[in-house]
C-alpha cells in the first residue's frame, strides 16, 4: 500500500513538472529564435560546451566502467579463487555522539560481516563513550562470534574523528599485520550490506598497486522529503562519478563512511600522520590544521605515496543521515560548506602532484573543480542581465532550457541503478547555483571549518590583528572576485 501511494505521488510530481515546462514554452514570444539573440546563445554555448562536455565524459566513462570494464575485472577476480583471500581482515569502526538505535544497527551489521566473511577477523571499535562499549559487548555476547573473530576496543578522547582514526590505526599497527591483511574503515552511522567484505577484499590481490578502495552508498535520511531526495540524488551522482574515476584507478576520495585499505598503508607512519595532523600552508591565511576531510587526506596521502585507488560498485553500504538543521536550506548549506571546503583545501596541492602522477584526465577534473564555481553561475547571471537590458523573454528561455536539460540529466542518472524522483531536476539546479555560491564563499575562507554533528571547531589561537586581517582580507577578496565576474559579464552582454 505504501509503495502504491509513493508511486502515485511520484507520478503526480512528474506530471506537475512537465506541466510547468509546457507553461514556460507557451509563455515564450514568437520572436524567441530571432537571429538577434545569436550572441547571447553563443556566450552561453561557449561555457556550456565546457560544462556539458565534462558531464558527458563522466557519464560515458562511468557507464563504460559499470557495464563493460568492471564485469571483466570481476571475472578475473573469480578466477583467482582463494588466492585472492586476505590473511586477516580488520573492521575498524569509529563512532561518537550517534544515537543508540543507529549505533546498534551499525555494530550488528559489522559483527555479522565479521562472522559471515569467513576470514580471520578483528573488529576494532574506536569509541569515546562507555555506553557505546557496553552496547557493543552486549551485542557481541548475543551474536556469539566464532573463535577466529576477535574484538578490540580503543578508547579515545572526544577531540574529533581524525584522532579516532589515528588511535585505531596505531592499535592495528601493534598487532603487526602482514602484507596480505586489509583494513576496512567504517563510520559510526554506516550499516554494511550483506557480503560487502567478501566483495571488496579480493581486489587488492588483482591490483597490486591499489592502496585503497571505496564502495557504493545508499541512505536513509532522518528528515524531510526534500532532504531525503537531496541526499539520494547526491549518492546517484557520486556513483557515476566514482565509476568514471575508477576507470583510471584515480577515485578522488576514500569515503569516510566505508573504505578499505591495505594494512601496510594504514600502519605506515606517514599515512597515519597525514590523516591525524593534515594541514595547509596558505599564502594569506597562514598554516592551519584540517579539522574535517579525513577522506580527502587519506586519498591525497595514497596519491603522494604512489598508490592507486579503486571503486567497487556492487559492494554497497547504507548510511543513516541526520541533517544538522530542520530547515532544508540551512542544513544543505552547512553540509555543502563542509564538503566543498574539504574538496578545495585538497585541490590545489593535489594538482601540484603533476600529470605524471595523477594522469591527464584526473588533472583536468581537479582543474574543473576550481573553475566550476564561476562557470555554474554564468548562465543565470547572463540571463538576468539580458532580461533587464533587452527583454524578459531571456529569463523565460533560460528557465525552459534549465528545466529540459535537468530533466534529461535526471533520466540519465537512472542508469546508475539509484532510483530517481520528480524533485531531482529542481534539486540539481539548486545544487548548481547554491553550491557554486557556497564554493566561492569557502574558497576565500579555507581556514573556517567545523563538524556538523559535533560542536568541535578549529581554534587557531591567532593574535587579534591576524584574526582581523584574515577576516577582512577574505571579505575583500570575495567582493573583488565577484565584482570582476559581474563586470566581465556586463561588458560581454
Amino acid at each position: 500500500m505504501d509503495k502504491l501511494k509513493t508511486g502515485l505521488l511520484e507520478a503526480a510530481g512528474w506530471l506537475f513538472y512537465l506541466s510547468l515546462l509546457m507553461l514556460l514554452a507557451l509563455a515564450l514570444p514568437t520572436s524567441t529564435f530571432d537571429p538577434e539573440s545569436k550572441h547571447y546563445l553563443l556566450l552561453i554555448g561557449a561555457v556550456g560546451i565546457w560544462r556539458y562536455s565534462m558531464g558527458a565524459i563522466h557519464f560515458v566513462r562511468g557507464c563504460l566502467f559499470l557495464y563493460l570494464v568492471y564485469p571483466y575485472y570481476k571475472r578475473k577476480v573469480r578466477k583467482l579463487g582463494t588466492a585472492a583471500d586476505p590473511s586477516h581482515v580488520f573492521l575498524m569502526v569509529t563512532s561518537f555522539r550517534i544515537d543508540a538505535l543507529t549505533t546498534a544497527m551499525v555494530y550488528r551489521s559489522v559483527i555479522r560481516e565479521a562472522i559471515e566473511c569467513g576470514y580471520p577477523t578483528t573488529m576494532v571499535c574506536s569509541i569515546v563513550e562507555l555506553s557505546d562499549e557496553l552496547l557493543v559487548k552486549s551485542m557481541w555476547e548475543k551474536m556469539n562470534p566464532p573463535a577466529h573473530v576477535k574484538l578490540d576496543f580503543v578508547r579515545i578522547p572526544g577531540t574529533g574523528k581524525r584522532d579516532g582514526l589515528a588511535y585505531g590505526f596505531r592499535a592495528i599497527s601493534r598487532q603487526m599485520p602482514d602484507n596480505n591483511a586489509v583494513v576496512a574503515v567504517i563510520d559510526g552511522d554506516t550499516v554494511l550490506d550483506v557480503g560487502v567484505v567478501r566483495k571488496t577484499v579480493p581486489w587488492f590481490q588483482l591490483f597490486p598497486n591499489v592502496g585503497g578502495l571505496t564502495t557504493n552508498e545508499f541512505c536513509e535520511v532522518r528528515g524531510s522529503y526534500i532532504m531525503s531526495e537531496w541526499h539520494k540524488l547526491r549518492f546517484a551522482q557520486r556513483h557515476l562519478n566514482m565509476c568514471s574515476m575508477a576507470l583510471s584507478k584515480r577515485v578522488l576520495t576514500m569515503t569516510g563512511r566505508m573504505s578499505v585499505f591495505r594494512a601496510q598503508v594504514v600502519t605506515n607512519p606517514e599515512f597515519i600522520a597525514d590523516v591525524e595532523s593534515d594541514h595547509l600552508e596558505h599564502w594569506r591565511l597562514g598554516r592551519f590544521q584540517f579539522l574535517t576531510g579525513d577522506d580527502k587526506s587519506s586519498w591525497f596521502s595514497l596519491m603522494r605515496l604512489g598508490y592507486d585507488t579503486f571503486y567497487v560498485p556492487d559492494a554497497a553500504i547504507n548510511t543513516v543521515e541526520h541533517p544538522p538543521e530542520k530547515s532544508f536550506i540551512k542544513a544543505s548549506r552547512k553540509l555543502m560548506f563542509r564538503w566543498y571546503g574539504n574538496n578545495l583545501r585538497q585541490n590545489s596541492r593535489a594538482l601540484r602532484l603533476g600529470i605524471n602522477r595523477l594522469g591527464a584526465f584526473t588533472s583536468l577534473v581537479l582543474f574543473d573543480q576550481r573553475v566550476s564555481m564561476w562557470t555554474s553561475l554564468l548562465g543565470l547571471a547572463v540571463a538576468v542581465i539580458a532580461s533587464i537590458k533587452y527583454s524578459p523573454a531571456f529569463i523565460i528561455i533560460y528557465l525552459l532550457w534549465i528545466g529540459i536539460t535537468r530533466l534529461v540529466l535526471t533520466l540519465l542518472l537512472s542508469l546508475s541503478g539509484h532510483r530517481i524522483g520528480p524533485a531531482y531536476p529542481a534539486i540539481l539546479y539548486y545544487n548548481q547555483i547554491v553550491g557554486a555560491m557556497v564554493k566561492i564563499y569557502v574558497f576565500f575562507r579555507l581556514d573556517q571549518q567545523s563538524w556538523t554533528r559535533q560542536p568541535t571547531k578549529l581554534n587557531r589561537d591567532l593574535a587579534s590583528f591576524s584574526r582581523l586581517f584574515n577576516s577582512w582580507s577574505s571579505r575583500a577578496m570575495t567582493f573583488t572576485a565577484t565584482s570582476v565576474f559581474i563586470a566581465a559579464l556586463l561588458a560581454l552582454v
